[in-house]
């Protein structure tokens, strides 16, 4: 591929990127301006949900906290009583509370505008198609799915959720990130020539476990531990590492078309049945392709004691640019102040709604999910997995007939060799 060939593909991919940019530079004042109240909604209170309306509500000052939903009563209240205590005059929530496995359709029946998807993955198709259904404007954390029936679910709502005129902003929030937005343009120019590798990880420590709270149900139990079940988080790789990926996609303006995979489970993880214990893995080490034949070496692992490394790297003909680091070489591009960018993702879905030209981010943050299924696909299996094969996968995580007594049978942990694409 020629260089201008390669640069023209790579261009390809600056849309959500050049997008967010965009309504960033809209004048703050904007984002202040006139007096209808946003009814925000928030579905998932635990710690990412609460986060998540805190951002919002730092973001713009015409966002309301209007109503709640959580599996737990107890969450979904706690939630709103803390952020009272915080900011009083920004809570009008009442008697719009709701619990259970079906709390998120009392809420978006309950007249909120927004609504802010935040409930452990394994839920997110779901929500998503309702909420798109129901035409709100949608914040959806990542990952949007985890497994393949679920992201062609969101594949079929891209398409309505634009026609609906309604913005879908997701979590991936380096896209809204100044600094990533200038490396990832001078990436584009041509500041490094081709691009010939790259590479990215997220690698830290263990992760959280919650004991069971005496005879409570599995599916409470399970949830309280989300973190630690294939068919509600969708392993470390889609639910972290997902970020990372998310960049190089960015970066080549494209999806890998095929991977392969090892990993496994055993460092400092509990042993027991995998009802109690969980199904995922600790470390994966996975080789994408993208179309134009760019390689990407991806590592994640959740082990205690190992080195912290989250980063993003890309190769280029002409040099190397840490794209975490906002660098091209040796040089740091972007010297520049940032707004925190878990609430500038915030003030772009924000203002992009009242300019009347709603962000919609659902095409890039599926993709990026997808691409992180593949490379879970590909270790699990030990195979050599393609896009397109996972386009074809009916393989969903989601237990049958799932109710709040369900007792629920978990897969044992994947074995390479054995686990079917």
């Amino acid at each position: 591929m020629s260089t201008t060939d390669r640069r023209d593909f790579l261009k390809t991919g600056a849309v959500a990127g050049a997008a967010a940019a965009a309504v960033s530079l809209i004048p703050t004042a904007v984002h202040a301006a006139g007096n209808d109240v946003i009814k925000v909604g928030l579905i998932g209170c635990g710690g990412r949900g609460s986060g998540a309306i805190h951002d919002s509500l730092e973001a713009d000052k015409s966002t309301q906290l209007f109503a709640v939903a959580d599996f737990f009563e107890d969450r979904a209240k706690g939630a709103v009583s803390n952020l009272q205590k915080k900011q009083a005059d920004r809570v009008n929530v009442g008697e719009r509370v709701f619990h259970g496995l079906n709390g998120y359709k009392q809420l978006l029946e309950s007249g909120v505008d927004l609504v802010i998807l935040a409930t452990p993955p394994g839920f997110r198709p779901v929500h998503l198609e309702a909420a798109v259904k129901a035409n709100k404007h949608i914040f959806c954390e990542k990952p949007v799915a985890v497994d393949g029936p679920g992201i062609k679910k969101c594949l079929e709502l891209v398409e309505e959720s634009k026609k609906n005129g309604k913005a879908v902003v997701a979590g991936t929030q380096r896209r809204h990130q100044a600094g990533y937005i200038e490396t990832i343009k001078q990436i584009k120019d041509g500041a490094i020539g081709d691009i010939v590798s790259a590479r990215c990880a997220w690698n830290n420590n263990g992760i959280w476990f919650n004991a069971r709270n005496g005879s409570e149900a599995d599916v409470a139990y399970q949830i309280r531990n989300w973190y630690h079940y294939l068919w509600l988080c969708g392993d470390h790789i889609v639910e972290q590492h997902v970020h990372n990926l998310d960049v190089i996609n960015w970066v080549m303006g494209a999806h890998p078309v095929k991977a392969v995979a090892l990993g496994g489970r055993g460092f400092g993880r509990k042993s027991g049945a995998p009802e109690e214990v969980g199904n995922i893995w600790d470390h994966f080490a996975v080789e994408f392709e993208y179309p134009n034949g760019v390689p990407l070496y991806s590592y994640c692992a959740h082990v205690p004691g190992i080195v912290s490394d989250v980063s993003e790297t890309v190769y280029g003909s002409k040099g190397r640019s840490h794209v975490n680091r906002y660098s091209i070489g040796k040089k740091r591009v972007f010297e520049g102040t940032e707004i925190n960018p878990y609430v500038q993702e915030h003030i772009d879905l924000i203002q992009s709604i009242k300019a009347g030209k709603p962000l919609n981010e659902l095409q890039s943050v599926t993709e990026s999910t997808m691409t992180a299924i593949l490379g879970r696909t590909a270790a699990y299996s030990g195979q050599v997995v393609t896009w397109d094969q996972m386009l074809k996968s009916t393989n969903s995580t989601m237990p049958d007939g799932l109710t709040e007594q369900t007792a629920l049978k978990v897969p044992p942990v994947p074995v390479p060799g054995k686990y079917k694409v």
